[in-house]
């Protein structure tokens, strides 16, 4: 049975990709650079030639400081800088063009890209389709099921079982992992003491952080170095713990446009697309791709 795709795009890790990766060679009528538009741009063509979704999502950060999860602990993602004016901007140029080719685009000032992209998959699920999740990020392995997959462009493509490869543990073990181990890249310190290697063996040992929890007394008597310091740090830090798991754990119930699911791609708005490719300057190349992209698929 060969099962409808629903591909949801992590944008907001490509539009940084870009903007650091890109030469800021290319500016807007008012000077304002575009380069990560311009990067954007060739990322999202190469996704829609080489896919060719039918059903599609791309999932934009709006929560950069407001997400229920600064409610939960105030440091999360706090050592971050706000980003430039310039790339904020860029950002509206971006969603745009993801409206203009007829992509639904999905924002909110509360939830994260990675509870958008969680939220409209599980909305799915219940009419058999398959998720292709298209970002590097390891938060997101969570959501992988049977028949989905996660991939980077350039860099591969993996589903289920290719999970523990990469991270030492299976998808579904991957929010505990990072409750246990930390995220630097979320500011979130995880347990004293227990790093990666760590927190992949005593997964494999207990399973889930509620066995290790409850089981805390035997953790002590694995052949781990520190044990009897891990399990002193977990028995003190156990609060801390299942604080750090609601953090790492991506919510599946965020608000998404009524109606929106399954996602089937748009029409093209020629009008709203001449006037991006006009604003940000694209050359003869990228236009004509452009224009081939809105008739797909």
């Amino acid at each position: 049975m060969t099962r409808p795709t629903l591909h949801l795009v992590d944008a907001s890790l490509f539009v940084f990709r870009a903007w650091h990766s890109m030469p800021d060679q290319w500016h807007d009528g008012d000077g304002w650079p575009v380069n990560a538009v311009h990067g954007f741009a060739r990322f999202l063509l190469e996704l829609l030639e080489r896919e060719r979704p039918a059903h599609i999502a791309v999932c934009f950060d709006e929560a950069l400081d407001s997400c229920f999860r600064n409610a939960l602990y105030p440091q999360y993602k706090a050592h971050r800088p706000p980003a430039p004016d310039e790339l904020k901007r860029q950002f509206g140029y971006c969603k745009a063009l993801c409206q203009a080719l007829g992509l639904h685009t999905l924002a909110h000032g509360n939830y994260e890209a990675d509870d958008l992209i969680g939220s409209a998959l599980h909305a799915v699920r219940g009419d058999g389709f398959r998720g292709v999740i298209v970002s590097a990020d390891k938060d997101l392995s969570q959501l992988l099921g049977e028949h989905d997959e996660q991939y980077d462009p350039g860099r591969g493509r993996w589903g289920r079982d290719g999970v523990k490869a990469r991270h030492g543990v299976r998808a579904e073990q991957i929010a505990d992992y990072l409750a246990l181990c930390g995220d630097a890249v979320d500011n979130i310190p995880g347990i004293t003491g227990i790093g990666a290697k760590s927190a992949a063996v005593l997964l494999a040992h207990f399973d889930t952080l509620d066995a290790l929890l409850e089981r805390n007394e035997e953790v002590a008597f694995l052949r781990i170095r520190g044990a009897a310091q891990m399990a002193q740090r977990l028995r003190e830090q156990r609060e801390h713990a299942l604080l750090w798991r609601q953090l790492t754990t991506i919510a599946l119930d965020a608000p998404l446009p009524e109606g929106s699911a399954p996602f089937a791609r748009g029409e093209a708005d020629a009008a709203m697309l001449d006037v991006l490719v006009e604003g940000a300057g694209f050359g003869a190349t990228t236009r004509k791709r452009l224009a081939e992209a809105a008739k797909l698929p």
